[in-house]
């Protein structure tokens, strides 16, 4: 059986335009990325010697370890005094994403990936990461329409009492589930 094609005017599906921008992205994390950390580390290699480069990615490793652990620390009991007095944790929890994908990014070896990998988790330079963090996020939202008779942020078909999302209905609160002997 032959599959159909669409006309040569016609636009991809949403799913595929939206994901456009993947393919380019993970060829500069897997070719480009390496081959300038590689770049970098010979520069620095033939600036102070072999033996300086090793042991300046050494010592890198073990100051981001240091930092990592230190701003860690100060995130999580952030976030849980945040908890603890009854307020959202927006910006706890985005210094937690910022210093975990600092840590993350300083686990490869070299000098670029552990500079960006220092400016995500640094206390004076992580404000300007989270406010483009910020911006990211707030343009991935979408905010379905507002349908009568449902709350805002409820698109059609998912309101109070809906089989797809079961919730409170005119009766009261309905709890689905299976009784169990």
């Amino acid at each position: 059986m032959t599959q159909s094609r669409a006309p040569r005017g016609a636009s991809r599906p949403p799913q595929r335009r939206r994901r456009a921008w993947l393919r380019p992205l993970l060829a500069v994390a897997f070719v480009v990325v390496p081959l300038a950390e590689i770049w970098a580390i010979l520069q620095v290699g033939q600036l102070v010697g072999p033996w300086w480069t090793i042991a300046l990615l050494v010592l890198d490793s073990l100051v981001g370890a240091w930092l990592i652990k230190r701003e860690g620390g100060r995130a999580w009991r952030a976030l849980r005094e945040a908890l603890q007095g009854g307020r959202m944790p927006a910006r706890e929890l985005a210094d937690g994403a910022l210093i975990l994908i600092g840590g993350t990014l300083m686990l490869s070896p070299g000098f670029l990936l552990d500079l960006l990998g220092i400016l995500l988790i640094l206390p004076f330079t992580r404000p300007v990461a989270r406010r483009l963090l910020t911006s990211v996020v707030e343009r991935r939202l979408v905010v379905a329409p507002f349908a009568p008779g449902v709350g805002p942020g409820f698109g059609a078909g998912f309101g109070p009492g809906n089989a797809r999302r079961p919730g409170p209905g005119p009766e009261g609160p309905v709890v689905q589930g299976d009784v169990v002997d």
